[in-house]
């Protein structure tokens, strides 16, 4: 497996790989995953690419350069005797894996983790600059001609928005599998001209997460006791924090719990310190036992992403644990059991702090909500889906022999 994310830091595609590895390992077969890392790894299955130093956008190491990426993957692959290379991410360490896996003719299946269109727009500087850098050096080790972008699509009208497009197709167009954890992203993925087969596959947690939660509780709440929320993510526009924020100021009777960090923390602290004391208490970025065991505590996790996110690991965790969702985005429900979730009536403030009021106001609701999550929780874990993801393996597998 090859990422341009950091293994032990906490996030949605290292959480899926750590899972993908556990589960496959206990089943008997071999993982090593290539990515940037501060140091060298003590574990032998983790290895580390070429890794830029005093430069870690968003604080996480970052590959550098690509040539040196490529040429470290392909002589550690070629001492290694590797069925298959899947691909996790989009960029320097994704790239020096399509490098290693073509010169080796080895089959590469590449998980569509996320949008970085809207990542790109929002976080980056220049992003009209800067995206055209990232399409340009891209496009130099993979070619974008297999890319068919329809413009006429909402999210895909902008400049910006059809190169990160047009490199998020291409690079899927050069695998011989793509997995996306979602549908509502693989029907975009597919309508903007991917044409590799593509399986939609849940991601999964970790054997080992579900034994630390433990049997989660149905939730309820005393009468009088204020509402305990929680929200977990990045601190960065994509994920909207500061409408999570703006939204519990409309709700009295509330407790907010934030964990995560990131760019936009600055500007969540200045609109917390207007509020009540102890309506929003920020945390930063903390161990994942530290989040499992705030949701472990809490009434209901509020999902403010909207338009971006295709499977946030941080629903998943929340459905293991039993705890109630609110979603701002209407396409994640389809990760939510029913009856286990809200989706806000509108995805801006005033919405989500309805979806609390109902909940803050309806106690028996929210029993039957956390119901719904206890009931669904064994679907969560990344084992019910090993089998699927072995039959994509084994597809890429023989169809790189059929050609």
């Amino acid at each position: 497996m090859v990422t341009d994310y950091y293994l032990p830091t906490l996030g949605g595609v290292q959480t899926v790989i750590k899972a993908h590895k556990e589960a496959l390992e206990d089943a008997g077969h071999e993982v090593l995953v290539f990515a940037p890392l501060s140091a060298p790894s003590t574990d032998p299955t983790i290895v580390r690419l070429p890794t830029a130093r005093g430069f870690a956008p968003d604080g996480y190491p970052f590959t550098w350069s690509p040539a040196a990426a490529a040429a470290a993957l392909e002589a550690a692959l070629r001492t290694r005797d590797v069925d298959v290379v899947h691909v996790h991410t989009e960029m320097f360490a994704a790239l020096a894996g399509f490098h290693a896996a073509r010169a080796l003719g080895i089959p590469v299946v590449q998980t569509m983790h996320g949008r970085i269109d809207v990542y790109t727009r929002s976080v980056l500087p220049l992003p009209s600059v800067t995206t055209a850098l990232l399409a340009g050096m891209h496009r130099r080790r993979l070619s974008h001609d297999r890319a068919r972008i329809d413009a006429s699509e909402p999210y895909a009208r902008t400049r910006q928005a059809r190169r990160m497009w047009r490199l998020m197709v291409s690079q899927a167009n050069h695998a011989a599998q793509v997995i996306v954890p979602s549908a509502h992203f693989a029907r975009k993925l597919v309508a903007q001209g991917v044409d590799t087969p593509v399986t939609v596959l849940s991601n999964g947690l970790e054997a080992s997460v579900l034994d630390a939660v433990g049997a989660p509780a149905v939730r309820s709440r005393e009468t009088g006791a204020p509402l305990r929320v929680v929200w977990c993510g990045r601190l960065s526009p994509e994920k909207r924090p500061e409408v999570f924020v703006d939204a519990a100021a409309l709700v009295d009777g509330i407790e907010c719990d934030m964990y995560g960090d990131g760019v936009s923390r600055s500007s969540v602290s200045r609109r917390i310190a207007s509020l009540p004391p102890g309506r929003v208490r920020v945390h930063g970025a903390v161990p994942q036992a530290e989040v499992l065991a705030a949701m472990r505590r809490a009434h209901v996790l509020v999902s403010s992403s909207y338009d971006f996110d295709n499977q946030p690991m941080v629903i998943l965790e929340a459905v293991a644990t039993g705890l109630p969702v609110i979603l701002a985005d209407p396409d994640l429900a389809e990760t939510v059991p029913v009856g286990g979730h809200l989706v806000a009536g509108s995805p801006d403030a005033a919405g989500l702090a309805a979806a609390l009021t109902s909940v803050r106001d309806d106690p028996p609701l929210l029993g039957r909500m956390s119901a719904a999550a206890v009931a669904h929780r064994t679907a969560t874990a990344q084992t019910t889906h090993r089998d699927a993801l072995l039959d994509v393996y084994r597809a890429a597998m023989s169809r790189a022999v059929d050609r």
